[in-house]
């Protein structure tokens, strides 16, 4: 059995690292992808996970395959193909540590097909989490929702991040039309403040008002990511804001990320937390992700955190 399996987008981002021998910028290549970092973050807490996705038949699709397992993840679910070229972003880090992306080409995510996966996967998991970016083109629309009616049909918690990038589709109208078909299937939803204002119209600064008008169509909790600033959450027993810890950030990538794969773990592992304790623990996790480079790479592991949190009591 698997804890929580993720479908969608497993990237190289392309980090500066300094300069090389002929004096120009250097990039290090590094895994990532929002839903791919997903599971890698739980799977650091200590969770059994595995990954469904498309890369291309190359150097860079070669090396994710091979890297996933070293974060404990299994990859049996990753295919290949040689229509295009594996994913790839450059990312920019600010002073501050915020990133910005700068997607390169076409990508293979969109490429996954409905007819090549591997159901049994999806069979053994607990939670089924994905973005919307792989349902952009075809054949990618019909393999994500496919997927997500399968898992729905099997009962099994489905959660949602819709994981948005400018540029990534041809209209905000047609980001919204995904995002809200996304939010049909979904259990557990977590969204940033633009997401959340993307979705429903309310202005970001109302989050409680959004995340309630979220949570009001049939959803077991909604969290609402605010970087550094904290999150808020409602379910049916529980809402509130919990803010965030403050760190020296080095490099924001991956920290929502880490956050929803933070909730995933504590979920799946029957802790008996509250979930305003979670959220504070998950928190925790996305602000330890903060102070490190990267995003596989950057993910805190239990002690870890149970470490900061006892500093921060």
């Amino acid at each position: 059995m698997y804890d929580v399996v993720s479908v969608g987008e497993i990237v190289i981002d392309f980090l500066m690292c300094g300069k090389g021998p002929m004096g120009n910028p250097a990039f290090e290549m590094n895994p990532g992808g929002a839903p791919a970092n997903v599971v890698v973050a739980s799977a650091a807490l200590g969770a059994k996970n595995a990954f469904i996705g498309m890369v291309g038949d190359d150097l860079l699709g070669r090396f994710l395959i091979k890297t996933l397992p070293k974060f404990h993840v299994d990859s049996t679910g990753m295919m290949q193909t040689k229509e295009s070229f594996s994913n790839m972003t450059f990312v920019d880090i600010d002073e501050g540590g915020d990133r910005f992306f700068n997607i390169v080409g076409k990508g293979t995510d969109y490429l996954l097909n409905k007819d090549t996966i591997d159901y049994s996967i999806i069979d053994q998991a607990k939670i089924v989490h994905t973005p919307i970016g792989v349902a952009r083109k075809q054949p990618g629309y019909d393999a994500l929702f496919g997927v997500l009616e399968y898992a729905r049909k099997k009962g099994k918690i489905i959660s949602y991040d819709p994981n948005f990038r400018p540029g990534q589709f041809p209209t905000m109208e047609k980001a919204k039309e995904l995002f809200c078909k996304g939010l049909e299937y979904s259990d557990l939803v977590k969204v940033s403040e633009e997401e959340m204002s993307i979705i429903t119209g309310i202005p970001e600064e109302k989050y409680e008002e959004g995340a309630k008008r979220i949570f009001d169509m049939g959803k077991t909790a909604v969290f609402i990511t605010m970087g550094g600033k904290g999150a808020y959450y409602i379910t049916k027993d529980e809402k509130g804001f919990v803010p965030g810890f403050q760190v020296d950030a080095v490099d924001t990538t991956g920290c929502g990320d880490c956050f929803m794969g933070s909730v995933h773990y504590y979920l799946t592992h029957d802790c008996g937390f509250s979930m305003g304790e979670i959220v504070r623990r998950a928190n925790a996790a996305g602000a330890l992700c903060a102070t490190k480079r990267g995003a596989f790479d950057a993910m805190p592991t239990l002690g870890e955190v149970e470490a900061f949190l006892k500093t921060r009591a």
